[in-house]
């Protein structure tokens, strides 16, 4: 097996479907499989896919285990010699598998690959292409600095705005949506940290990638459709928890010895400052977001650590 696709659905049957679709639907010579790792929906996501997608393989958990712990799972079970994290508010295109998996086999030193990501009105998901979240890098993006001085390297670290989302080049973080890796680097490294329940794995991953020193490249010769915030619903108080702990929790995984007490301080301070901010305006009247155009579920992505 060449690839083994791995898709987590929580409660996001129409969504799941389209996209599990978009992957039958493309053109490739390498052969694939599609694991899909249901978070104890209740919309029928699971029987859905089952009438529709016999060879579709199943995990079904009896509770929400989270992103980290769901893509273990079904890594667990995969047989490819890649490993792809597909998100399932996404739409691969015909040539998405053909045009990643040769970049691949033609640079064995390339642990993790993305490919270009973008939002259904045509603009870059900025997440597909990032730098780690240092302090500094968190900093000069969180006050807006970076849109200040849109080309200027020092103020555009996490984001890397200055560089052309046309161009392939390393990067240091890849986004959740679609990840690509080598089995024999997760062997390596271990499958994600389920301490983060759903946000800030990937990065943590990434980080652990390049630790063992493979590379990570971003390669936008295909791209995705990533629907992302699929309705205008509130996001529950969990959920904006979640995205916050996980600024927490790679800050102390990764950068608390690293810095100062200060500098630590700063950070801690700023994530609470920053999620009693988020709580606060998640209570305001919701303006209506994009949608995909066939569904008003709420879609939660593994994204950004730091926004």
């Amino acid at each position: 097996m060449d690839l083994s696709i791995i898709i987590v659905n929580y409660n996001t049957k129409k969504l799941t479907i389209d996209c599990i679709a978009s992957v039958y639907a493309s053109s490739t010579t390498y052969s694939y499989e599609i694991i899909l790792v249901d978070n104890h929906s209740s919309d029928a996501t699971v029987e859905a896919v089952e009438q529709q997608f016999p060879n579709v393989k199943i995990i079904r958990n009896l509770t929400n285990t989270g992103f980290a712990k769901a893509n273990n799972q079904g890594m667990q079970i995969a047989s490819g010699r890649y490993i792809l994290l597909l998100n399932s508010d996404t739409i691969v295109q015909a040539d998405t598998f053909q045009t990643m998996l040769r970049y691949m086999d033609e640079h064995p030193e390339t642990g993790a690959s993305g490919c270009k990501v973008i939002l259904p009105d045509g603009s870059l998901d900025k997440a597909c292409k990032r730098g780690f979240p240092t302090p500094s890098a968190s900093f000069y993006y969180a006050f807006g600095i970076s849109k200040l001085f849109p080309k200027n390297p020092r103020f555009n670290q996490y984001q890397l705005g200055h560089l052309d989302p046309d161009e392939s080049y390393p990067v240091d973080c890849l986004v959740g949506a679609f990840m690509l890796l080598r089995s024999e680097v997760i062997q390596e490294i271990g499958g994600l940290d389920e301490t983060f329940f759903m946000y800030g794995e990937d990065i943590d991953w990434c980080y652990r990638i390049k630790q063992a020193g493979w590379g990570i490249y971003y390669y936008p010769h295909t791209y995705i459709v990533h629907y992302k915030g699929g309705s205008a619903k509130r996001r529950p108080r969990k959920i904006i928890y979640e995205f916050h702990r996980a600024m927490w929790v790679f800050h102390r995984k990764h950068y608390h010895k690293r810095y100062n007490f200060f500098t630590n301080t700063a950070v801690y301070t700023g994530i609470g400052l920053k999620l009693t901010l988020s709580l606060i305006k998640n209570m305001l009247p919701a303006k209506r977001a994009a949608s995909h155009p066939s569904t008003n579920q709420t879609t939660e992505s593994s994204s950004e650590v730091k926004s």
